[in-house]
């Protein structure tokens, strides 16, 4: 009987219910880019969660990559969010705000004035039918396209960025979000900085590991002076292969510097995403290197990726980690917690309505025992 990942858990002084978390998930349903109260009932029936972080959302126009996706650059954003976060806690939960900018992996008609998407250079993405952007179609329905090639940003566009990251985490406390997380994983800008496989800038942000690293601590530190540092978590995908993020001589070295430096800076946590490898393994963040960010990183540490009840257990157990992050089997489970206490069976997904649509597929699906969530 599993029992540790069922109890209370206290991070960074947010009182969390247990140690599972719903991870971030892009469902594409605001096509005005603002959080409803469908997007409130979505969240509020998965708040058994002991922390829940939103899809990713926007912190400017251009960092846009999917349509659809709320964004929380505008006071009207704020407004929606705020349905959500009233939702979630009215049903005892924690949410905090996933700050995302997806980089060069978007598309002009996504992009303010159909311009260039922005990146740390202009490098552009690989194409392949693994990295594609959600956009609307000439034909009126939304599809994949692939990303437009970027342009790289200027030195002053890059900290008018990291103003724009502090000022969308002001917004999100504003909106009642119990702390945000920085988006810095899974091939999106932050990483477009970190790898130098697409990083070939000659300024600050480019060229040795600490100045890859500059983009992503700045932006750190801009939202701990706005917020405080207990409120600021960061996800991190070392040994990431998606989007065209291709491997690097130093890219273990690269997180664990990294890792080094938030755990200085005491945040309130470190969220590692693990989506396999390149050559179709299921983990790309093994137990040992597993073991050397916990021993580089002091605070929460949580892991994701393909993720069970079981390993979840083990990992915590272990004290590898302190909280399991689950993505997918939230979708179709808004109960998922019981369902992992009680060994009940898992519904499976439909894979046809994660992007787009209506409450089909994403407040329909029923508790474990049948009753609507």
């Amino acid at each position: 009987m599993m029992t540790s990942l069922f109890t209370p858990y206290s991070m960074a002084g947010t009182p969390l219910a247990n140690r599972i978390v719903m991870a971030p998930m892009t469902r594409s349903r605001n096509p005005d880019c603002i959080a409803n109260a469908l997007t409130a009932q979505y969240y509020a029936q998965r708040a058994s969660a002991g922390l829940i972080v939103t899809e990713g959302t926007p912190v400017t126009p251009s960092g846009q990559g999917y349509v659809g996706v709320p964004g929380i650059w505008s006071q009207a954003q704020v407004a929606g969010w705020k349905l959500v976060t009233d939702a979630v806690h009215a049903a005892g939960g924690r949410i905090f705000a996933q700050l995302w900018h997806v980089g060069r992996m978007s598309h002009s008609s996504l992009q303010p004035d159909g311009g260039a998407p922005l990146s740390a250079s202009a490098v552009p993405v690989a194409d392949s039918p693994y990295s594609q952007c959600f956009i609307n179609l000439p034909d009126g329905s939304a599809g994949r396209a692939a990303p437009t090639p970027p342009r790289a940003l200027e030195t002053a566009e890059v900290e008018q960025l990291v103003q724009a990251f502090a000022d969308a985490a002001a917004n999100a406390i504003a909106a009642g979000f119990d702390g945000v997380e920085i988006h810095a994983a899974n091939g999106y800008l932050f990483e477009q900085f970190l790898n130098p496989n697409v990083n070939q800038r000659s300024d600050r942000y480019g060229g040795s590991r600490e100045n890859r690293a500059r983009f992503t601590l700045e932006v750190v530190d801009a939202a701990i002076a706005r917020i405080g540092a207990d409120k600021v978590g960061i996800r991190l995908a070392p040994n990431g292969f998606v989007f065209d993020m291709r491997p690097y001589e130093d890219n273990e070295a690269t997180y664990l510097y990294l890792a080094g430096e938030l755990s200085a800076r005491n945040i309130a946590y470190l969220h590692l995403s693990d989506n396999g490898t390149a050559d179709g393994q299921p983990h790309a963040i093994d137990e040992a290197l597993l073991a050397k960010f916990r021993a580089a990183f002091g605070p929460t540490l949580i892991l994701t990726g393909k993720m069970t009840g079981e390993r979840a257990q083990r990992l915590v157990d272990a004290g590898l980690i302190d909280l399991a992050g689950f993505g997918q089997p939230f979708i179709s489970n808004p109960d998922l917690v019981r369902r992992l206490r009680e060994g009940l069976a898992l519904t499976e997904p439909d894979r046809d309505t994660y992007y787009g649509g209506d409450a089909h597929g994403y407040t329909d699906y029923p508790l474990a025992d049948g009753s609507p969530a």
